[in-house]
């Protein structure tokens, strides 16, 4: 046996709260890896109702990696969020018609493109993340971050906006573990490999077979 089956909403028996939500998401334009889990007491297989003003008419996606884990009420904000601001109000008068529709401007609301996180990415609790945010691979996000910028790959931060706090590792260990890319192995190697993934030796990882 390799694992836990990937097919299984709740993988750890008797244990709802935790979820792997590529079977629950219904939305297309929501693409959830493998292992990927939502942890949440209240309802784990509803994962949907974070992801915030993501009108299909907008047509962005959120695009989430494999062996993620996100923890209770973290908040994923699309661009379905966002106003146009030139103009004097930002008060969306247009999308009411009955005579409004005249308020058009010409410039439509900003529209930062899909919303992208890593894989082995580690999202704490209530953190938010802005439309258009891409996580590098095996970042953290910390417990009630406000992500509004880029996160590099093995970076952890937090804070609101959330800033750097430090990279995990040095810069050829992290370019190594990019290069290696453990969450695309199959998954008997993976299991093989378990130690030396959860490990700290970048030269055993790269020796795995």
């Amino acid at each position: 046996m390799y694992g836990p089956d990937p097919q299984n909403k709740h993988p750890m028996a008797g244990f709802a709260q935790i979820c792997f939500i590529k079977n629950t998401v219904s939305n297309p334009n929501i693409i959830i890896g493998d292992y990927t889990y939502y942890d949440d007491p209240e309802d784990s297989e509803n994962f949907e109702r974070n992801v915030l003003y993501h009108f299909p008419f907008v047509g962005d996606r959120l695009i989430i990696g494999k062996f993620c884990a996100l923890a209770r009420n973290v908040k994923f904000i699309m661009n379905g969020a966002n106003h146009a601001m030139e103009g004097f109000s930002t008060y969306p008068f247009a999308i009411f018609a009955n005579g409004w529709q005249t308020a058009e401007l010409e410039e439509e609301p900003p529209h930062k493109g899909d919303t992208v996180i890593g894989n082995d990415v580690w999202i704490g609790y209530e953190a938010v993340i802005m439309p258009g945010i891409k996580v590098g691979d095996g970042a953290i996000i910390a417990a009630k971050a406000v992500v509004t910028n880029h996160v590099a790959p093995y970076t952890i931060v937090g804070g609101n906006p959330a800033r750097p706090i430090r990279q995990r590792f040095k810069d050829e260990v992290v370019q190594a573990l990019l290069t290696i890319a453990w969450w695309d192995w199959d998954i008997e190697k993976i299991t093989r490999n378990l130690d030396k993934i959860a490990g700290a030796d970048i030269e055993a990882l790269k020796n795995c077979s």
